[in-house]
């Protein structure tokens, strides 16, 4: 399974009040994302985080608690840390690739389905007038969306990463991109 996901700022204390998240302390916060994460990823998923994970340098501590094969793409926050890691292993547990901060992968769903990945949104991206998406996190759900494009920040899905099938039915709602451009001529 992919699964998506951005914004997890692990470690990060004043985010709680920034974004309004419902935890009283930077470790309650870290744990329910910890366990929300490995309730839905298994070993041998893959997780694209869309960046802000954590403002920490010490992100050895958080990686080899979550499950799953983690592609980071690097947000705002993680500066520090990805200087130092670029590919890790923690106890066989989990494979973390930090990638580059804008990157297009494909997935097979039915048909050939690309995905621009990037932490910040944008109004086009590559091929986006063919209907590819666009993920992204950094707004931590605030920011009204355009075309086949939807916020995968922990604080826009009730704390958990989100599913390739799930992102599947978010879009096959959203309208097709070629016929918001035209509707602008």
């Amino acid at each position: 399974m992919i699964w998506f996901t951005a914004d997890t700022h692990f470690g990060h204390r004043k985010i709680i009040k920034y974004a309004n998240r419902p935890f009283n302390s930077v470790k309650e916060m870290d744990e329910a994302l910890i366990n929300n994460w490995n309730r839905v990823v298994k070993p041998h998923d893959t997780v694209y985080h869309l960046g802000d994970f954590s403002l920490a340098t010490n992100v050895d501590k958080y990686f080899g608690r979550l499950l799953g094969m983690i592609c980071v793409v690097p947000g705002s926050h993680d500066w520090k840390w990805t200087k130092r890691v670029r590919t890790f292993r923690s106890a066989d547990r989990s494979y973390i690739k930090v990638l580059p901060p804008l990157i297009t992968v494909t997935v097979e769903l039915g048909q050939r389905t690309p995905i621009v990945l990037c932490h910040y949104a944008m109004r086009i991206w590559d091929k986006s007038h063919f209907n590819s998406w666009q993920l992204f996190g950094h707004s931590h759900g605030m920011l009204k969306t355009t075309g086949k494009q939807y916020d995968v920040g922990v604080d826009n899905n009730k704390f958990y990463p989100v599913s390739i099938l799930d992102i599947q039915k978010i879009m096959a709602m959203k309208e097709n991109n070629r016929n918001l451009v035209r509707k602008k001529q």
